[in-house]
């Protein structure tokens, strides 16, 4: 039921956007000693949910095969940063700092989805 829900999805999509940006700040952490290493970042979540809007399917029975906004999911991209001596351009401040905003993003996702659970829940009369 929850599923049907707009906000739901949206809140399901953000989490997935998180969860994959996270994946990628632990790459960039994992090859701060590489020489030659380039930091790879995603793109905001708003530019990825509104491609995502514009180029999925729309299911008009139940069978239907749909994407969801984050199959749009574009390829890391490069991110902005200094290189050091041996062309490394992971910056380990910066990722922790990516890393805490990722944090809340996700936080958020899941305070939504349990809002709108308990929202949900109060109107069948279910505590």
């Amino acid at each position: 039921m929850l599923e049907t829900l707009s906000l739901t999805r949206m809140a399901e999509a953000l989490a997935d956007h998180a969860a994959a940006r996270m994946d990628q700040i632990a790459r960039n952490v994992a090859q701060a000693d590489t020489p030659g290493y380039k930091a790879m970042d995603l793109p905001d979540f708003a530019q990825v949910y509104d491609a995502g809007a514009h180029t999925s399917m729309r299911a008009t029975r139940p069978g239907h095969l749909t994407t969801s906004p984050m199959a749009a999911q574009t390829a890391p991209q490069s991110s902005a940063g200094e290189e050091s001596p041996d062309g490394n351009t992971v910056s380990l401040e910066r990722e922790m700092v990516k890393s805490a905003a990722v944090r809340q993003e996700h936080d958020m996702a899941l305070a939504v989805y349990s809002h709108a659970r308990d929202i949900l829940r109060a109107s069948l009369g279910r505590k």
